[in-house]
């Protein structure tokens, strides 16, 4: 297990659990019900890919690795981005969300081609 990525997923998933309870009772009265959504989105996808990185740590991160900076850095981008349009209404902000999609699809793949590579009963 490497405690780093461990680290980092717990912490993703401590703050889904901030940003959700942030969403749900300081700015639910302050939003349109769209731009709670969108929070609650961004709150999710922290949650899901804190647990996800949590469980790739559990293999051999070493191997990936490329998989999970990919994966971190495209829940940054991506809750970042929504959090930033509900907070601001700047919806410009919308246009970095993909990016940070596309960066979580990459490292899922990569870690799926990690995993695909490496023979059963071997460690990744």
């Amino acid at each position: 297990m490497n405690n780093k990525a461990a680290a980092i997923g717990a912490l993703l998933c401590a703050a889904s659990i901030a940003s959700g309870a942030f969403g749900a009772h300081l700015i639910a009265n302050h939003v349109s019900g769209e731009r709670l959504a969108t929070w609650h989105t961004a709150s999710h996808y922290l949650g899901t890919q804190g647990l996800g990185i949590l469980l790739l740590s559990l293999a051999s991160p070493a191997r990936l690795l490329r998989a999970i900076k990919l994966i971190l850095a495209g829940v940054i981008l991506f809750s970042s981005a929504l959090f930033l349009i509900v907070l601001t209404d700047i919806r410009w902000f919308g246009t970095v969300a993909p990016i940070g999609g596309l960066l979580m699809i990459s490292g899922w793949l990569s870690a799926g081609y990690t995993f695909f590579r490496t023979e059963p009963f071997e460690k990744p």
